[in-house]
């Protein structure tokens, strides 16, 4: 089995950039019986535009223009325009769409995702290369699992799916030498901290 093909797999399945779209389609899965499907087609096409369409979008601008060089690499002087992007992108999902009115669970979890990439922000101005995939599977996973005790529905599955996703994105994360053990727990710890924070409001 070649792990140079495998791993870097898992760095591109779960790269951050992905991980809104995820927590949606997962929350729409669960939730279903609550929706309507027009809400749920509403909701799916403003979260990929602007977690997805869009960045990848201006990334391929920042890439011509040679801001940044890798899709799932970057150094600290390169991440600082591409998390800002994300930060305003997110910052708008939450403050214009109307999808969210009706879908509590789903705006705290893109408000955790908003102060996760505000987190990372920062810690590009203290020279702290923090693992974003880490904070996006992390904060996809605590979601998942809040999400199934709120609405007290048996996706044990699901949930242990995602614990072993955690696992082998860091496995990657280190197989393809892009962080340090202290980066991705510090990783790990604002994806959980970023979704634990708000659970106050509707759990």
């Amino acid at each position: 089995m070649d792990l140079k093909r495998i791993f870097p797999l898992f760095s591109y399945v779960f790269h951050p950039i992905f991980i809104s779209l995820y927590g949606t389609l997962f929350y729409f899965v669960v939730s279903q019986m609550y929706v309507y499907t027009s809400q749920f087609f509403l909701t799916i096409i403003q979260v990929s535009i602007l977690t997805i369409l869009l960045p990848i979008s201006l990334y391929f601008l920042l890439l011509s223009l040679g801001y940044v060089k890798s899709f799932t690499e970057a150094n600290l002087k390169q991440r600082k325009i591409p998390i800002l992007i994300q930060a305003v992108l997110l910052f708008i999902l939450l403050k214009f769409s109307a999808s969210f009115t009706l879908l509590p669970e789903l705006y705290y979890f893109f408000i955790g995702g908003f102060f996760s990439t505000l987190l990372a922000f920062i810690a590009v101005f203290l020279k702290f290369k923090v693992s974003l995939h880490m904070i996006g599977i992390c904060s996809l996973t605590t979601f998942t699992y809040a999400l199934c005790w709120h609405l007290e529905v048996p996706f044990i599955s699901s949930i242990a799916f995602m614990i072993v996703s955690c696992g082998l994105v860091a496995s990657s994360r280190l197989y393809m030498k892009s962080h340090t053990i202290i980066e991705l727990i510090v990783g790990s710890c604002i994806g959980l901290i970023s979704q634990m924070s708000f659970w106050y409001f509707w759990l």
